[in-house]
């Protein structure tokens, strides 16, 4: 599934859920009553190529968690909104801090909570695995599930319409 050129020229900012999203939603719990979540490292690198074009990354959690907290900081990630089940209102509110409109904005999710936001952006999108009105309601749906890949492939889709891609995989190339 493809992103028109028009729609990944005007973003300025990618939003995400975390459970579902950057982690496959699995919440494992020690004995001694910690929490451990798995992130994907080339979700991660997706989203370091992001920024490095000029898309700024956001997080928008249900949750709280320090293991999110320390991910979004090892990737630069400076807006964290934890703790928010009303994601279209936490999502207004970031960008009204931004100066940035609806239209400019893409958003990842995975479940109910993430819908309305889906629903309001420029490009709705869900991993593969989302829940079915959320995919119903995508206009971009991954093909690998959440925390295994989905957010480097909107990544590489939305560098590639926005003719970004060649230049920033020249980098790593001698």
């Amino acid at each position: 599934m493809n992103i028109d050129d028009q729609t990944a020229s005007a973003l300025k900012l990618l939003v995400l859920d975390v459970d579902g999203v950057l982690t496959d939603g699995s919440v494992i719990y020690d004995n001694n009553g910690g929490e451990t979540k798995a992130f994907n490292i080339k979700d991660g690198l997706g989203i370091k190529l992001l920024q490095a074009a000029g898309i700024d990354v956001a997080i928008i959690t249900g949750r709280r968690s320090p293991m999110v907290e320390r991910r979004a900081a090892e990737l630069g990630i400076a807006r964290l909104i934890q703790g928010r089940e009303d994601k279209l209102a936490a999502l207004e509110q970031l960008l009204v801090e931004l100066n940035l409109k609806l239209e400019q904005v893409a958003y990842m999710g995975d479940d109910l909570p993430d819908l309305s936001a889906i629903q309001r952006v420029a490009l709705g999108c869900c991993p593969a695995d989302a829940a079915s009105d959320v995919r119903a309601a995508a206009a971009w749906v991954a093909t690998a599930a959440g925390g295994r890949g989905a957010v480097r492939e909107l990544a590489e889709q939305l560098l590639h319409s926005r003719n970004q891609w060649a230049s920033l995989v020249e980098k790593y190339q001698r």
